[in-house]
């Protein structure tokens, strides 16, 4: 019961803030000048089903990491309580931060599904945001932690575009 307690803390607390309740907020207080799908020709309608289609990977993929990190790492997504152990299997293998990936997809098929500049502004900076703090502070923790294991894993995995094959872990 604890463990569901602290993986529910952190969605609510991160994700769930930057993907429903910042988009929210946005689209109220940008109400006047934010974009929408005006008309409903079938352009839009293909834009929308990509918009939907986006937000159902993104869902999938962050929920499938989200599990990898409670039942590999032993941890959540929360930097207050980290992994204890190297999560390098499933989409792990491919890159090495699909939950972003994962996250920055809900957040552009929402715009695309709303026709929304504002929220695609948002997906932006939320992408800028996490690869300055990847680059300056996450990856530099996770070296600390976990050793030549990440070093090995950084070199063979790439951040944000993913490999065409696994990683073996070799």
């Amino acid at each position: 019961m604890l463990t569901i307690l602290r993986h529910t803390l952190s969605i609510l607390l991160l994700p769930f803030l930057v993907v429903v309740a910042i988009p929210a907020w946005l689209v109220i207080a940008f109400a006047a000048s934010d974009s929408r799908w005006i008309e409903s020709n079938l352009i839009v309608w293909l834009a929308r089903l990509a918009g939907m289609l986006l937000i159902l990977i993104g869902l999938g993929l962050f929920s499938w990491c989200v599990s990898l990190f409670a039942q590999v790492g032993k941890g959540t997504l929360a930097p207050w309580d980290p992994t204890r152990k190297l999560v390098a299997v499933g989409p792990y293998r491919f890159v090495r931060n699909p939950m972003i990936s994962g996250v920055a997809a809900l957040l552009i098929g929402q715009a695309v599904l709303r026709g929304s500049w504002v929220v695609g502004l948002w997906a932006c900076v939320f992408i800028a945001i996490n690869h300055v703090y990847f680059v300056l502070s996450e990856e530099p923790g996770l070296e600390a932690r976990f050793g030549e294991a990440y070093r090995r894993y950084k070199v063979n995995v790439p951040r944000w575009l993913p490999r065409l094959k696994p990683w073996a872990g070799e």
